[in-house]
């Protein structure tokens, strides 16, 4: 049996913004560190996302010990600081109401100029807690601005074959996993309830269902037919596309690239 590996680690600290590859992450209570934990939303707090603002794609967030750099091919790097001084807003991802670290004018500016829209940053509190579906979920499970759970795995067998029925071959980075796993047979993510990597058990708790953002090209932030078109054709189960499967830990702790993976269920 070949073995099971991590092949590779993401995060994407900026919801909806470019990912920022990790050798290796620490597992916690929302998922990997400084994954989602910043949002852009409206003038009224309500999330933007790729869905309906494809150029977000575009921005290239980049981690520093007290925040992190917003970088644009339009614009001039701007540093941001971990706003925990300043005041409290409510801000709405999908349904669920919650309060965060407001970021700022200066960041409200940059981004509002470059998505040609008004928004602003904000950033979630270490104190907050946004709980994860119960019908998937224990109490106490959480997330921050991710779309519901607080880790995505994908096989790369998954990707293989779903590049084998395309007439151009799409990247990983199309479908924003934070773990990739390799040495498996395509969509063997599917049957598993339990894996351990290192001293960490994940629960796989539900199937992903995808929404148009894989078909975003994040080199020009163009949509595209592909891969939703041929996904349609063979991951479609009650009217939803299926592609990955989301996940939460048991437990905190350090994952490295390279490490082995168990199937325990």
């Amino acid at each position: 049996m070949t073995e099971l590996i991590v092949s590779s680690l993401s995060i994407y600290p900026v919801k909806s913004c470019r990912e920022v590859a990790q050798n290796s992450s620490y597992v916690e209570s929302f998922g990997l560190r400084n994954d989602r934990r910043w949002m852009v939303v409206d003038e009224h707090g309500v999330m933007l996302t790729q869905r309906k603002i494809s150029k977000m794609c575009l921005i290239q967030p980049e981690l520093t010990a007290s925040g992190l750099i917003l970088n644009s091919s339009t614009m001039n790097s701007l540093p941001i600081n971990i706003p925990i001084h300043n005041k409290k807003c409510s801000v709405k991802v999908w349904t669920d109401q919650c309060q965060a670290f407001d970021a700022g004018d200066e960041a409200a500016t940059w981004l509002s100029h470059i998505l040609e829209k008004k928004c602003r940053l904000v950033y979630f509190p270490e104190d907050e807690i946004r709980q994860v579906d119960l019908a998937y979920a224990n109490k106490g499970d959480k997330t921050a601005f991710s779309d519901g759970f607080p880790l995505l795995i994908i096989s790369q067998g998954s990707l293989d074959d779903l590049n084998q029925r395309l007439s151009s071959p799409i990247s990983m980075n199309r479908f924003r996993p934070n773990i990739v796993i390799d040495g498996c047979e395509p969509f063997a993510e599917d049957g598993w309830k339990k894996i351990r990597i290192g001293e960490i058990t994940f629960r796989i708790v539900k199937p992903c269902s995808r929404c148009v953002i894989p078909s975003i090209n994040i080199e020009t932030a163009e949509r595209e037919e592909e891969p939703i078109k041929t996904l349609l054709s063979y991951r479609k189960h009650d009217k939803k596309i299926f592609f990955g499967q989301n996940v939460i830990a048991e437990s905190n702790g350090k994952i490295d690239v390279g490490m082995s993976i168990d199937i325990l269920e």
